[in-house]
């Protein structure tokens, strides 16, 4: 059976057990025909600062995905996870962000790099970025702002009125595309519906392709806010906004 799923994989502090991350740690109990199609809008913390520095797509969901899909899951995932807390520039930089920096310079894009890193894992499946273009998330609110950039959106509060992005029309990844046309199941989810799942379905292709499957597909949707972020997940304060509010959306 050939599993897709389409989210992104939480990235910050101890969440390496929500998001696309999680399911895929389940699913490969049970096939090794997986696909994870993962959102490069992040532009926060490590990941942030490494596209701000080096030109590169935000590797820290790629990251979290591929560490969930290692043979050696558990100390893959501490290896990639561990986080330097001292040294000029490396302060606060993930050991699997700087890796998958590396491999991407060395061998030409994130693509590659993520193909090469799953050799040396051992990875059951295959992670793909959804795009390889620079796309940066924006997003209007209710209250007349518009925000610009993925970790703004998160912090801004407010009430997202419309989602879009730069470039508009973001290239999707061909692999992902075939991946997705030959699939036997497809899992939009878990994760945030503005900054994990809503951003794949920006990228016209996968649209496209996601009218097109033959499949069926599935919406995962959040049980519960992230512990310790008021303003992480921006409908959840808001009663009423239950699955069915959320549908219109995807």
């Amino acid at each position: 059976m050939t599993i897709v799923g389409c989210a992104g994989a939480p990235s910050g502090g101890d969440r390496r057990r929500n998001g696309l991350s999680g399911l895929l740690r389940g699913l490969k109990r049970y096939s090794a025909n997986i696909t994870a199609i993962v959102t490069v809008a992040d532009d926060g913390g490590s990941s942030g600062r490494l596209r701000r520095e080096h030109g590169v797509l935000p590797p820290g969901d790629i990251r979290n995905c591929l560490a969930a899909l290692a043979d050696e899951e558990k100390l893959v995932t501490e290896l990639f996870q561990y986080r330097f807390t001292t040294g000029e520039g490396l302060s606060g930089h993930s050991f699997g962000n700087l890796f998958l920096t590396a491999m991407a310079e060395i061998t030409g894009n994130l693509e590659t790099a993520i193909a090469a890193s799953s050799r040396v894992l051992a990875v059951r499946g295959r992670v793909l970025p959804a795009t390889l273009d620079d796309m940066v998330l924006l997003a209007d609110l209710e209250d007349g702002r518009t925000i610009e950039g993925e970790s703004n959106i998160t912090a801004a509060g407010g009430r997202i009125a419309r989602l879009f992005c730069r470039p508009d029309r973001p290239r999707a990844l061909p692999q992902a595309l075939r991946d997705l046309a030959e699939a036997d199941l497809i899992a939009l989810g878990p994760g945030s519906l503005y900054t994990s799942i809503l951003p794949n379905l920006l990228v016209p292709e996968l649209v496209a392709a996601l009218v097109q499957r033959r499949a069926p597909c599935f919406y995962i949707c959040n049980i519960m806010s992230q512990p310790g972020k008021p303003k992480a997940t921006l409908w959840r304060s808001r009663p009423g906004f239950g699955c069915g509010r959320r549908l219109p959306g995807v």
